[in-house]
């Protein structure tokens, strides 16, 4: 499996890294038991203290598990729901020192859901199966907050995703073309799998989208474009007004630009640094803005705001009528008391303050090792490195996870990983040197 004369890495990196590359190319295959550490060791010329510090990565990063006595075999857990690009994003269940991979919010910096559902839930109501499918209360609250006045309609969906596909299900048909950022999210690219639709993708600067990658794309005749104008995953990027209103002249500048429905994806609305911006501002018939509240109030509340012109949104409502009908309630009830409630309101506020620092100091350590990630919002950096495999052996040796890059990429070019610093809540400057190194490792020999 492992020869001295063909591994020339042969510290714990390099030996978990050739490993993973053999998982990962099928030559090992989930269930096949690994030899002895006693025998790798061996066959290498290493202690078998390298062996097992290479061991504990590959268990660390999810690639092998442990049973006793029965040996070390490459793990063979199945998740058969999850997609082959969204597969190693889900983690390896696995516990490690520091996952920076997830990209979910930090528990600690979350407002308290209990509290909100004891005020809640003594007044709460059933309601009646036809109802307003928003709470009024939750959908003045929403239109005080909205980053355009006087948008046509709003309602609520099951989280962000949801809302972005019932809309694109109702555009979107099958051939039809839609232009996506990339690097994106990969649930987004998975989507237009699923609907049939060809991705075209879109250049991104530190400002989001390049206008000229932009007016590429529509000479295409997209039917969509799929936007996220604040700390867009993974780059942490956020669109500059300035850069919205050059995208709005994009748009009107080409045949057919009035008819692209444009989605825009605010996914960290209330933890994020940078304004908002919407390209509704100026196009409120064409834009369609989803504000999800996971990342700022708790991912299990499932609950996204979605609004723009009321032709896409009553069909949007209509249809889920035949679905779940409607986003529970109690959990909009639950909310709004979020919303409003002024200690759930300082404690979001805490969390955007606590990201903010976080991000720059990581990116500030990065760019003392000479690595710039940019400016980046929200919970996520896009980190530049000489080869994904081999920085992902770097860290799991460290004890630490992030994402590799590949997953957030339509286009080919480059290597990256997405590094969630978000939660990053201690040792901030060791962590950036790990990165740094993770970064500069020497792609693996094949």
């Amino acid at each position: 499996m492992l020869r001295a004369e063909t591994l020339a890495d042969r510290t714990p990196q390099g030996i978990a890294g050739e490993i993973s590359r053999l998982v990962a190319e099928g030559v090992l295959a989930p269930g096949d038991r690994l030899p002895t550490v006693r025998r790798v060791a061996a066959d290498l010329g290493v202690s078998a203290g390298t062996v097992g510090a290479a061991w504990r990565a590959l268990a660390g990063a999810g690639v092998i598990v442990s049973r006793g006595r029965a040996g070390t075999f490459v793990r063979e857990e199945r998740r058969d729901w999850l997609s082959r690009r969204v597969h190693d994003l889900a983690g390896p269940g696995a516990p490690t020192r520091l996952d920076l991979s997830l990209g979910t919010p930090d528990p600690a910096l979350l407002p308290s859901l209990s509290a909100a559902f004891s005020r809640v839930t003594p007044r709460a109501d059933t309601g009646r199966y036809h109802d307003q499918p928003v709470l009024p209360e939750l959908a003045e609250v929403l239109r005080e907050t909205w980053p355009t006045s006087g948008v046509e309609a709003i309602t609520v969906v099951d989280g962000a995703l949801d809302g972005i596909s019932r809309v694109l299900e109702q555009v979107v048909r099958f051939g039809d073309r839609v232009a996506i950022e990339s690097p994106g999210f990969p649930y987004f690219f998975d989507l237009l799998d699923v609907l049939g639709a060809q991705a075209v993708p879109l250049e991104l600067d530190r400002e989001g989208v390049v206008p000229a990658s932009l007016g590429a794309a529509l000479a295409r005749r997209p039917v969509a474009v799929l936007l996220q104008p604040r700390a867009q995953n993974p780059t942490g990027a956020s669109m500059s007004a300035e850069r919205a209103r050059a995208l709005v002249r994009v748009l009107r500048g080409v045949p057919g630009g009035d008819r692209v429905t444009v989605v825009e994806d605010d996914h960290s609305a209330l933890i994020g640094s940078a304004p908002d911006v919407t390209l509704g501002r100026w196009l409120p018939a064409q834009v369609v803005h989803v504000r999800s509240f996971s990342k700022s109030h708790g991912p299990d509340l499932r609950i996204a705001a979605m609004g723009g012109p009321a032709r896409l949104i009553e069909r949007v409502v209509a249809r889920r009528m035949l679905g779940p009908g409607w986003t529970s309630r109690l959990l909009q009830a639950v909310l709004v008391d979020l919303l409003t409630d002024p200690g759930a309101v300082a404690r979001v506020r805490t969390a955007r303050l606590v990201y903010r620092d976080r991000l720059d100091r990581l990116a500030s350590g990065l760019r003392r090792r000479g690595i710039d990630v940019g400016d980046p919002d929200g919970i996520n950096l896009w980190l530049p490195v000489a080869d994904e495999r081999a920085a992902l052996a770097h860290l799991a040796a460290s004890g630490m996870l992030a994402a590799a890059g590949t997953p957030f990429r339509i286009a080919e070019g480059g290597a990256n990983l997405r590094v969630t610093a978000g939660a990053a809540s201690a040792n901030i400057p060791v962590i950036a040197e790990a990165l740094a190194d993770a970064a500069a490792a020497a792609p693996l020999v094949r």
